[in-house]
């Protein structure tokens, strides 16, 4: 399901005049993936943007050497 298709599945319920909407779970999880997904495909397309004005030096676009923080990241 995409992320579309899950909104379109949403259903709503008034209480004491109040709106809300309610998801299947498996709906939610599926429209949450597809968000995350959004956000990768973004960080990608910066982080190459960000490439492409170095001329494609990592070091001149401020990239970190995987060497140097790998230890950092344990």
């Amino acid at each position: 399901m995409t992320g579309v298709e899950a909104l379109r599945s949403a259903r709503y319920v008034t209480v004491k005049n109040h709106r809300f909407v309610v998801v299947d779970a498996e709906d939610w999880e599926a429209l949450l993936e597809w968000l995350e997904t959004i956000e990768d495909i973004q960080a990608f397309q910066e982080s190459q943007a960000q490439l492409d004005a170095a001329g494609g030096d990592p070091e001149r676009a401020g990239w970190l050497r995987w060497e140097d923080v790998r230890d950092d990241l344990a």
